[in-house]
């Protein structure tokens, strides 16, 4: 689950993190009273979207009036936001930050993640504050320090003043930086979270470390914990079709091709993209709609693959440990009956019952192609697709 920038800050603020004085508006005719409250000759409008690179799609911006804010509030709160990490429809700005500009003296990158190569929550930290660290890990990657956190420990203060180090910060800023990086440590380990940055965690002209930046993505699985963060959730930032999708534990994710995918099991869920991709098609979306199938499930995973008008066929893929293949296949000739599917789909089982399955399927009125063999079932769904 992600969080906006707002939100994250005031996690921040709770451990020890000194973030810029701001407040967040939801419409224009607040920003002047805003701006007087924080004082100063210059502000920051921030869009608030669950995406990055937000300065990059206008979202960020820097204004040196109070009319200038005002202006910007009214450009961005109404709007949608198309960034690089957004879909060509973008997402809604319900609430824009107007934050107190700073003197940066200098830009940090810093954040914490899952690193399963190496079974450790590990700290990423870089001089090249403000870039995307994707680019730095591709160009330049000798600029990211990694530190891996021992699992059966915790994060010390040595380890962090040894960080500060490598970053060559100087000593006057070893306490103001290990504050901050056990403060993030702490969120990390206390809320289950996956992911943190701050991008880019600045020294000001006064020797201040300040998180000028948030973006914290949380476990969905650990959520019935943590409460707290279940409250901060946005759904207008969540896609419809993946909302949708999570109330009958189905795991979906939009993607931008032709052929609709229906698979149990993530793993062969991904297998079956790549065999899609291989053979000249692309798929439209990921959605593993797990081992304990229903048909209930299966005509809600036909529902949700069927309103993406990009889809012009569907691939069913399903390997038959848990369930029979018998009744998935009763459960799919349920689920076209209660849809009203008119896409062309070509199901592919294997396992438990598999041949009484096709059978089935085979001696329907429905316009369905079997096949037994993976590779041969994905050719046929994507020459279909075309």
């Amino acid at each position: 689950m992600h969080i906006h920038e707002y939100q994250a800050k005031e996690l921040f603020k709770k451990n020890s993190i000194q973030v810029p004085e701001h407040i967040v508006i939801s419409k224009s005719t607040e920003a002047k009273s805003c701006c007087e409250k924080l004082g100063g000759n210059l502000w920051v409008v921030k869009a608030q979207v669950h995406a990055g690179g937000r300065g990059k799609g206008g979202g960020v911006i820097v204004c040196d009036s109070i009319e200038k804010v005002f202006q910007a509030s009214e450009k961005l709160l109404g709007s949608k936001l198309i960034t690089p990490q957004t879909d060509e429809n973008g997402l809604a700005i319900n609430q824009v930050i107007i934050e107190s500009g700073q003197d940066i003296y200098k830009e940090l990158y810093l954040g914490l993640l899952v690193d399963r190569s190496t079974s450790s929550i590990t700290v990423l930290a870089s001089t090249e504050g403000g870039m995307d660290i994707e680019q730095v890990a591709s160009e330049t990657p000798e600029k990211i320090i990694k530190h891996a956190i021992d699992p059966l420990g915790k994060l010390s203060d040595n380890e962090c003043i040894d960080i500060a180090k490598k970053l060559k910060l100087d000593a006057v800023l070893y306490e103001q930086f290990t504050e901050a990086l056990l403060g993030l440590y702490s969120i990390f380990t206390d809320k289950d979270a996956n992911l943190i940055e701050i991008n880019p965690l600045i020294i000001t002209s006064q020797n201040t470390v300040v998180a000028l930046d948030g973006k914290i993505d949380f476990d969905d699985n650990a959520l019935y914990r943590n409460e707290d963060i279940l409250e901060l959730r946005d759904i207008t930032q969540e896609d419809e079709k993946e909302m949708m999708a999570s109330e009958y534990q189905l795991n979906y994710i939009s993607l931008d091709g032709s052929v609709g995918c229906m698979v149990n099991g993530a793993g062969l869920a991904m297998a079956t993209m790549d065999l899609i991709e291989y053979h000249g098609g692309s798929p439209a979306n990921f959605l593993d709609v797990g081992g304990g199938t229903t048909a209930e499930r299966v005509a809600k995973a036909f529902e949700i693959i069927q309103s993406s008008s990009n889809v012009k066929a569907i691939l069913v893929n399903i390997f038959g440990g848990i369930v029979r293949c018998d009744l998935i296949a009763a459960g799919i000739l349920k689920a076209i009956d209660k849809v009203g599917l008119t896409l062309p789909i070509v199901v592919r089982l294997e396992g438990t019952n598999a041949i009484e399955g096709l059978e089935i399927l085979n001696n329907s009125d429905c316009n369905i192609l079997t096949e037994s063999d993976l590779t041969e079932a994905a050719k046929k769904v994507v020459e279909m697709a075309k």
